[in-house]
């Protein structure tokens, strides 16, 4: 049953991005989500090396791209990204990669979002910039 009221409240959001399979199955979960801000994790497996045996690009892009869409989407609203681009600045194969995003502005049509990818030492791996497209549906909350 979806939510009809206009507030969200933390547990709500978390509910709807339970239902999101690829990134949990990629090992990636959430630490913090609220509207405009969320933090993604990942330790990083052997699943997640290139050739090379560092982080694949695809699984960091994943990461900053799953944290972007909780931060964008934690307003109550379906958000439904329209741009994002990334910059990968560092190499990593090891420990843990977290994703903070922050909303750095919004309206009622467009939201946009920086999203650095950073390894535990705190040394930014890669930036991500996002834009999203802001509907008038409201999210669809599993039930409890």
């Amino acid at each position: 049953m979806e939510n009809t009221e206009n507030k969200i409240y933390p547990d709500d959001i978390y509910r709807y991005f339970s239902q999101e399979s690829f990134g949990s199955k990629s090992g990636m979960m959430f630490s913090s989500i609220s509207p405009g801000y969320a933090k993604a994790e990942m330790k990083i497996e052997k699943r997640h090396l290139n050739v090379l045996g560092t982080v694949h690009g695809g699984a960091i892009f994943t990461l900053a791209d799953m944290a972007f869409a909780a931060a964008s989407n934690a307003h109550g609203t379906v958000a439904v990204a329209i741009n994002v681009d990334i910059s990968y600045v560092k190499a990593v194969s090891e420990g843990t990669l977290y994703a903070e995003a922050k909303e750095t502005s919004i309206n009622p049509k467009i939201g946009t979002y920086v999203v650095n990818v950073t390894d535990d030492k705190g040394d930014i791996v890669a930036i991500f910039n996002g834009m999203a497209y802001r509907k008038k549906n409201k999210l669809a909350i599993p039930e409890k």
